[in-house]
């Protein structure tokens, strides 16, 4: 097998890695083995990051949404039933936008949703 002398390529490979873990505490950001180990993990953890936030987004708008529709006496669950019934498809992020800025906006969805939840099933 023929001897393999990476020469600039390791170089420029360990140079990458090493800015890529500038600021962190440590050997972490001066040595090539504990770096590697660090942004190992934390680009593995801004991966799982990425995904977390969707999540939690659409945690937050439930509880907003929930609590705009408490004040207008329906619970979430109707609500969002009553919108699919009356054939109204607004997301949950325009929706909690509407409950926190455009109050008045969201009250119209919600009588909207009540009196579809009132008229009988199709």
């Amino acid at each position: 097998m023929p001897r393999v002398k990476r020469g600039t390529v390791r170089r420029a490979k360990r140079a990458k890695l090493l800015s890529l873990a500038k600021g962190y505490y440590a050997n972490k950001s001066k040595l090539y083995r504990f770096a590697k180990e660090a942004v190992d993990r934390a680009l593995k953890s801004a991966f799982v990051g990425r995904r977390r936030k969707k999540r939690d987004f659409r945690r937050l708008w439930i509880v907003r949404i929930n609590a705009a529709a408490r004040e207008q006496g329906i619970s979430y669950s109707q609500f969002i039933a009553g919108l699919s019934r009356a054939g109204i498809t607004v997301d949950r992020k325009m929706l909690a936008d509407l409950a926190v800025h455009e109050s008045a906006a969201f009250a119209v969805l919600a009588t909207r949703a009540k009196d579809a939840l009132r008229q009988p099933a199709a």
